[in-house]
């Protein structure tokens, strides 16, 4: 079943910083200190394997606040998201403004976006590589003194996030299979000082890039 708990945290960034491969396991990340009135949370992006054949890929792009939705104009804090896009919810698939398509295209059924691609033009590409280079394209954009908005799921105990990357279109047999849902996308946003936002979208290359109302692959 899909994640019991969604949603985004809205913060100031403190500090970030990666793994020690010697302290982690299986799983690398970037790390992220943020300030909140609650409290500092630790914010773990995965950015893939470092001793698996797993690839990460990414994406590093810049929107305006409004593209987002209500999840630019949140206080500062956690808040749980409806697996909508109202809500603020992010869906690397279904949103438009993670697509770099117009925005009546995440109204339209599967068939139709497929059929109607390459008229429309391409989406924005992928990046993939190793889970140093997905560290290096995430680091630029965390400045530290920014807002920032993290999506993903809270941890079940203490202030945290983690699951930041995309939750849906995970293969029959793997362990995430369960977890596939749309509408609950993990990200990192930090927002510039002329008030738009840098992106870092990030999934796994066993991930698929269609998937049905599920969120199970097509």
């Amino acid at each position: 079943m899909p994640f019991q708990r969604y949603g985004v945290l809205s913060g100031t960034l403190h500090q970030h910083f990666r793994d020690t491969p010697d302290d982690e396991g299986a799983w690398f990340h970037v790390n992220l200190r943020v300030d909140a009135p609650d409290g500092r949370y630790r914010c773990a992006v995965d950015v893939d394997s470092h001793d698996s054949a797993t690839g990460v890929q990414w994406k590093v792009f810049t929107v305006d606040a409004a593209a987002l939705g209500p999840a630019a104009a949140l206080a500062p804090g956690y808040h749980e998201l409806a697996r909508t896009p109202a809500s603020g919810a992010l869906d690397y698939i279904r949103h438009p403004a993670l697509k770099g398509r117009p925005a009546w295209w995440a109204t339209l059924p599967g068939w139709l976006r497929k059929l109607l691609a390459p008229l429309v033009g391409p989406a924005l590409p992928w990046t993939s590589g190793s889970n140093l280079d997905a560290a290096l394209a995430l680091e630029p954009i965390l400045a530290v003194g920014r807002p920032v908005l993290v999506f993903g799921e809270p941890f079940s105990a203490g202030l945290g996030m983690h699951n930041i990357h995309q939750n849906q279109g995970d293969p029959a047999g793997s362990q995430w299979w369960a977890e596939n849902g749309i509408w609950q996308d993990g990200a990192t946003l930090t927002r510039r000082p002329d008030g738009r936002y840098d992106v870092f979208l990030n999934k796994f290359s066993t991930q698929a890039d269609q998937t049905g109302k599920t969120g199970h692959p097509l």
